[in-house]
Parts: C-alpha cells; sequence; structure tokens
C-alpha cells in the first residue's frame, strides 16, 4: 500500500471517530436534560405526597373523628348503663 492510501485511510478513521465523539456527547447532554427534568417532577412528587400524608393523619385525627361524629351525626359516649358485655 502506498503511504497515501494509509494517510487516507487513518484521515478517514479520524473523522468517523471526531463524528462518534460529537454525536456521543450530544446524546448525553439530551440524556442529561431529560434526567434533570425526571429529577424535578420526581422531587414534586415527593413533595405533594408529603402534603397528602400530613393531610390524611390530619383527616384521621381521633379528635377530628370525635368532633365529626358529634356534630353531623349526632353521636355521644355511651353512658356506663348503656354498655353491655357480651361474652363467648
Amino acid at each position: 500500500m502506498s503511504l497515501r492510501v494509509i494517510v487516507a485511510v487513518l484521515v478517514l478513521a479520524s473523522l468517523v471517530s471526531a463524528i462518534g465523539v460529537v454525536h456521543a456527547r450530544y446524546r448525553h447532554r439530551q440524556l442529561f436534560i431529560e434526567l434533570s427534568r425526571l429529577e424535578k417532577a420526581r422531587d414534586a412528587l415527593n413533595i405533594e405526597f408529603s402534603r397528602l400524608q400530613l393531610e390524611q393523619a390530619t383527616w384521621a385525627e381521633s379528635n377530628r373523628i370525635d368532633k365529626v361524629a358529634r356534630e353531623r351525626l349526632g353521636m355521644k359516649t355511651p353512658e356506663p348503663g348503656d354498655i353491655v358485655v357480651l361474652r363467648p
């Protein structure tokens, strides 16, 4: 093989390699941007989940349940004489 052919092959290989590097970096940037977007979405969902857990705990608080039972349903604590204990 002549020296010109070897140089041409090496130049072509260098160009292909450079294009591959540029493409890999471009793809890396795209994936990094997508990762950042998904992390932000995950963080927002975690915040929303924490807020919902707090809200659920507030709604399930025994004082609130007792208040709703008394006000809306007209329930009251039974008198000791009204309590019947059933034994097997």
